[in-house]
């Protein structure tokens, strides 16, 4: 009896780490499994492709906007001091190719969401420096904000909601009010349009002289 007790005792011990060894390569071969699914898997998309911070993101636009978004001109306007969500909508417009544009639509197109809202924060800090515009006051041209712009750019096209038009380079505003008197460029606001439409329908195009001289006279 002691020798089957013994035989029985053996028997039970075998049974007990064969179970325990098997566990542990079944547990083995799942974490194996695990593992290599993990590294099949996609990894997620970083939040910025490029890894860059805002402030590095920025410099990429120097080169045409100028150190810190203050143009050194005449073609491209100062970015420095933008509202956040201006930023946001151009670039999105220019991606779109709703918003004309020579270079800007494939330079825009470059950047993803969460880079283009990085740069947005980055230029609303920066402070807005005019251009130095040798163009004398236009009394007329004061008249013609007045009347048809100071609702939306206020204080004298000062106010950097939206896009600081005072002390921008003539050249950039005389080139891009054209555009929207030659509809070259749309002007996406509405209720910017009628305005302008009825200023041009009643002063004629040279009121955009008289409007860009204005701008460019002054300063923030």
């Amino acid at each position: 009896m002691r020798i089957k007790a013994i035989v029985l005792t053996a028997a039970a011990t075998a049974l007990v780490v064969g179970c325990s060894t098997a566990e542990k390569a079944v547990d083995k071969a799942s974490k194996a499994a695990s593992s290599a699914a993990a590294k099949m898997a996609p990894k997620a998309k970083p939040k910025l492709l490029s890894g860059a911070s805002a402030a590095m993101l920025s410099n990429t636009c120097a080169g045409c906007h100028g150190t810190n978004g203050a143009s050194g001109g005449p073609a491209t306007p100062t970015i420095a001091g933008l509202e956040e969500e201006y930023f946001v909508d151009v670039m999105n417009q220019f991606k779109s190719g709703e918003r004309y544009s020579t270079i800007m639509g494939r330079i825009a197109k470059g950047y993803t969401d969460d880079e283009i809202k990085a740069m947005a924060g980055h230029f609303s800090k920066m402070e807005f420096k005019p251009a130095l515009n040798q163009t004398a006051r236009s009394a007329t041209g004061a008249k013609l904000h007045d009347e048809y712009c100071e609702k939306c750019h206020e204080d004298g096209g000062t106010d950097p909601e939206g896009i600081v038009l005072a002390g921008q380079w003539v050249p950039y505003i005389n080139w891009t009010m054209w555009d929207f008197a030659n509809g070259v460029s749309k002007i996406a606001d509405k209720k910017m349009k009628k305005k302008f439409d009825a200023m041009i329908a009643e002063h004629g195009k040279k009121s955009i002289t008289e409007l860009v001289a204005f701008y460019g006279s002054r300063s923030k």
